[in-house]
């Protein structure tokens, strides 16, 4: 125990960015998306959850070591994919810890990235922590037409036709009115709020959760009206 601790080293999120396998598990996990239909799950999806992440732990004054553990996790919350959709975020966790592991990184360090990636998802994650919390927005937040991989817009189904109508999302925290606030512009052309609400209204409930783990309120903004 004590020569592993010794053993274990500050890994960084640029480190983990540049692994190789890192990079081709996520490479892979798109391509499993793209093959399923699903919108794009690959590296500028975690790039911009892993800064969201980064945004949100800051704003909370989170510890710096914190701050960039929490953005490994969102980095990584995704590489699950690489094997199948269903399970991704345990899958995921266990590709992670084999990962991180090897890269140096100690056991106390993986445990907290582990229960983040694994609760990231609405159908069986909670927000156990405030790390896994802002990975939850993060990842939620996320909704812009250029995640939509399918090429052909008259074959669109409502999650392409939800993703393009978004021209602009942005999280934004109050730290005065302890609010965490996902913006929107919609081009209601391409789909009706009506219609965001159809496949989001869990997403939105499991950010309500997550922003209650730090003592904020979760908003909705859609086109300068806010939905609370």
């Amino acid at each position: 125990m004590a020569e592993a601790a010794r053993a274990a080293r500050q890994v960084t999120l640029n480190e983990v960015r540049a692994n190789r396998e890192v990079r081709a598990y996520i490479d892979g996990a798109n391509e499993v998306m793209r093959a399923m239909g699903y919108t794009e799950h690959g590296h500028r999806h975690v790039g911009i959850v892993s800064g969201i992440t980064r945004y949100i732990m800051e704003e909370l004054e989170s510890e710096p070591r914190d701050v960039e553990l929490g953005t490994i996790a969102a980095y990584l919350h995704d590489i699950g994919n690489v094997i199948n959709r269903i399970n991704h975020p345990m899958t995921g966790a266990n590709i992670a810890r084999d990962l991180l592991a090897r890269m140096g990184m100690g056991a106390e360090e993986i445990a907290p990235i582990l229960g983040a990636i694994g609760n990231h998802e609405e159908l069986a994650g909670v927000p156990t922590s405030l790390m896994g919390a802002a990975v939850i927005i993060a990842d939620k937040g996320d909704v812009h037409r250029s995640r939509v991989q399918n090429p052909i817009l008259e074959s669109f189904d409502i999650h392409d036709r939800v993703n393009y109508a978004v021209e602009k999302s942005k999280v934004e925290m109050d730290k005065t009115a302890k609010v965490v606030t996902l913006m929107l512009d919609v081009d209601t052309s391409f789909a009706t709020v009506m219609e965001y609400f159809e496949i989001f209204l869990s997403r939105m409930v499991m950010c309500r959760r997550a922003a209650k783990m730090f003592g904020y309120s979760f908003s909705l903004n859609i086109n300068g009206t806010s939905l609370e």
